[in-house]
């Protein structure tokens, strides 16, 4: 991770090109390589219908994401606010003339691709945010005022989100934007606050805002033997499923729970398990290393930028990439309950393919540019 003194704006294509986190890009293809070999097993030995159409999807949000590397990152300073406003636009189309699939509204049918703009909004807020947080000094975190705006930006696409209605999506861009604010500086006691203002809000939702399958995804995940057959079931299968890959896994193409197709939604939210059963204890903490290596890769990029902007999103970004790791993983382990968490570059999904590799572009960009000087 050798850092290049003296790389700005100015410099031409190739010289960026040879100076994009090049460790990183390996990562990516090897987690995505992972994926592929997944959806692969996941069909049954097959390419179709999963992994092959995985795999072209890979290759243009690859192309795009070397377009956004290499394009200064003040060009993405600028570009922040049509890039949040178009979301939460794209959010409104969702609502009045979105696809339903699986009872609920959440895609724009575009031909070729679903599109899910919910997963393009996350990146979205992380970039609002890390614009408005650009010039803030420690004195205006202090400020309650000062984070009215950070509030909004996050809470105009949760409440349309969740209109989806989609739960999931709408905690981790919370999430997301919670993180912002805390490596931005705001005050310990205002995260005391929110939660103690979530504890306070739980038994409300309880009662009048979440759906009722929401809520049996609650009660399966307190006691998911009540109903293993019904509401339990997929937890249950997919803990089996893990218990049966023991130390070294039952080897490729070779897992019974999603072979017998026991395994629910095996190439989209429970893909982690089918290769945990194939590869095992080993197989799976090999999977965990690289993407440690992939925040640790985000967190580094981010100390070294010389602006805040590219400094916040880039940090941004990893979280949010990290966020979706940990709670797709704890998912399917039972540790919390079912939510739609794609595995990034692993689970089946065009948006998050997409999203995942855009993110990745801008995290290259402030790499790249890492001393582009942006006005305040």
């Amino acid at each position: 991770m050798a850092h290049h003194i003296g790389l700005s704006s100015d410099h031409g294509i190739m010289y960026k090109f040879r100076h994009i986190s090049w460790g990183l890009v390996f990562l990516i293809f090897a987690i995505a390589g992972i994926g592929f070999a997944a959806l692969y097993s996941a069909a049954g030995g097959s390419f179709d219908p999963w992994a092959s159409r995985q795999i072209m999807r890979f290759i243009v949000g690859v192309i795009g994401m070397f377009i956004i590397a290499l394009i200064d990152v003040k060009w993405w300073y600028r570009l922040v606010w049509p890039a949040y406003f178009g979301g939460l636009l794209l959010l409104i189309i969702v609502e009045v003339m979105g696809h339903v699939g699986m009872g609920a509204q959440r895609w724009i049918n575009l031909g070729f691709i679903q599109l899910q703009p919910s997963e393009v909004m996350k990146i979205a807020v992380v970039m609002a945010l890390a614009r408005y947080f650009h010039s803030a000094t420690i004195d205006d975190m202090r400020r309650i005022y000062f984070l009215i705006i950070p509030a909004i930006i996050i809470l105009a696409p949760v409440s349309l989100v969740m209109l989806q209605p989609d739960l999931g999506t709408s905690l981790m861009i919370i999430m997301a934007g919670a993180g912002m604010l805390f490596i931005a500086g705001a005050s310990i006691w205002l995260f005391v606050a929110g939660a103690v203002a979530v504890a306070a809000i739980i038994p409300i939702a309880w009662y009048f805002v979440l759906h009722s399958y929401q809520k049996q995804r609650v009660l399966t995940f307190l006691d998911p033997e009540s109903d293993p057959l019904g509401a339990g079931y997929h937890i249950t299968q997919s803990k089996i499923a893990l218990g049966s890959g023991g130390v070294s896994g039952r080897g490729f193409l070779e897992g019974t729970q999603s072979r017998l197709n026991f395994l629910p939604e095996k190439q989209t939210d429970f893909i982690f398990t089918l290769w945990a059963e194939e590869q095992g204890l080993l197989g799976g903490l090999l999977l965990l290393f690289l993407f440690g290596l992939v925040f640790a890769y985000g967190v580094w990029i981010s100390t070294h930028c010389r602006n805040n902007f590219g400094r916040f999103l880039s940090l941004g970004l990893t979280i949010n990439f990290s966020l979706y790791v940990f709670i797709n993983i704890a998912m399917v382990m039972g540790l919390i309950p079912v939510v739609g968490a794609p595995l990034p570059l692993i689970s089946y999904g065009g948006t998050s393919m997409l999203a995942a590799l855009v993110g990745f572009g801008l995290i290259m960009s402030c790499s790249i540019h890492y001393d582009t000087k942006l006005t305040r």
